[in-house]
């Protein structure tokens, strides 16, 4: 609760910054009731944003059987009642979990991700997510992925504003320059936010949840290994939500990895080893991916 007041307000502050000089103490006053909006949005809306965000699409257990059974089981030897789950049909492996409370946590898996892995590997991705949840941690994620985002539009916004400085008032030079580096702000409010640790706290009740630290310790392998050369163009276009992902989504191709959100998988990989008694693992080689042992549904028309 703490971490999410002072995210809150951190966030609410830059809207106010951006907001002040766009249009003074009237814009900052503006911004001050937006963000109030988007904070009270954030908080009870901002799940099913994350999710609709990324196409995620509800998985029933008529679709999805071997998958929604494994997710059933892990949840209740976690503790927890049965998460929503989702299917995003996307090549590049991954997944995250939202919801601001156990009661109302969802799970989302990429295709890619189901393509890729054995039932073991997969066991423990979701292990790790069911952690997130355990943790409440899913609200403060879904809650800065709402945030960051909006406050990218309002960023890009003021740049419009500042080229039409000298006939409506924008912030000119100097609030250019300053709305700039709002973007990167934004995303530092992030990794501050989510901090590094949690990532290993995740991994650690993970395999305690899924009950072999290998079979997250091999998952998080194969993801690192299977998102080269698969470009996620949804995370790409909203990187406020890189944080949510078991591993960063996100290519690299701008200045993301100034603004890591995730520690090194190597690292994450040498100490799920170590609960073992094992040595550090080597990341493969990518595999030839075969048949996907799994059922997903089939892509749906959006606009159905």
């Amino acid at each position: 609760m703490l971490r999410t007041f002072i995210l809150l307000a951190g966030l609410t502050a830059v809207f106010m910054a951006v907001g002040y000089m766009l249009g003074g103490s009237g814009g900052a006053t503006i911004a001050l009731v937006i963000a109030a909006g988007m904070n009270l949005f954030a908080w009870w809306g901002s799940d099913r944003m994350v999710l609709r965000m990324h196409n995620a699409q509800p998985v029933t257990p008529a679709e999805a059987p071997q998958l929604y059974r494994m997710v059933e089981g892990l949840a209740a030897r976690a503790g927890l009642p049965m998460p929503a789950l989702y299917v995003i049909h996307e090549d590049q492996p991954n997944a995250f979990a939202t919801g601001r409370s156990p009661a109302r946590g969802a799970v989302a898996v990429n295709t890619g991700l189901l393509d890729l892995m054995t039932e073991q590997e997969v066991a423990g991705v979701v292990a790790h997510e069911l952690a997130h949840i355990k943790h409440r941690d899913t609200l403060l994620m879904a809650v800065t992925a709402t945030l960051a985002g909006a406050i990218g539009f309002l960023t890009q916004f003021g740049m419009i504003a500042r080229g039409r400085g000298d006939q409506r008032g924008g912030p000119g030079l100097i609030g250019g320059i300053l709305l700039m580096i709002l973007g990167p702000m934004a995303a530092g409010l992030v990794q501050m936010a989510i901090s590094r640790a949690r990532e290993f706290e995740a991994d650690a009740e993970g395999a305690r949840i899924c009950g072999n630290p290998a079979w997250l310790a091999n998952g998080l392998a194969k993801l690192e290994r299977g998102k080269a050369g698969h470009v996620n163009e949804t995370a790409e276009a909203n990187p406020g939500s890189a944080h949510m992902f078991i591993i960063n989504p996100l290519s690299g191709l701008r200045l993301d990895r100034l603004f890591a959100t995730h520690p090194p998988t190597e690292e994450r990989i040498a100490r799920l080893m170590a609960m073992t008694g094992g040595a550090p693992m080597a990341i493969p080689p990518p595999a030839a991916q075969g048949s996907s042992p799994w059922t997903a549904p089939a892509k749906r028309n959006p606009w159905a």
